[in-house]
């Protein structure tokens, strides 16, 4: 299972989603797709917005401007990731804590 948790500016996405084998999972893939689509648009407006880092394992993002454009993508960001969560419940689970 895929967990996404925020807590305060930071997120943290890690595991598989076990939807099907690697490769081939689609919901990993939306995952990834919906992430790294986000971190390319924010860096195209702001280079020291945010920091993340990639493991292969987990995928840190920090936000640490906390400027309007940053807040608005990575809360679009948590949206479809919610989305997702609620058509892949077994697949993909949402932690915040705010």
């Amino acid at each position: 299972m895929i967990t996404v948790k925020k807590k305060d500016n930071v997120i943290t996405i890690s595991g598989h989603a076990g939807y099907e084998k690697t490769g081939e999972d689609i919901v990993c893939a939306s995952v990834s797709s919906i992430m790294y689509t986000t971190l390319n648009a924010i860096l195209r407006f702001s280079n020291d917005a945010i920091s993340y880092e990639d493991d292969k394992k987990k995928v840190t993002i920090v936000n640490k401007k906390g400027d309007n454009i940053t807040n608005t993508l990575l809360s679009n960001m948590m949206s479809l990731f919610l989305e997702l969560a609620m058509q892949y419940p077994k697949n993909i689970k949402i932690e915040s804590e705010e």
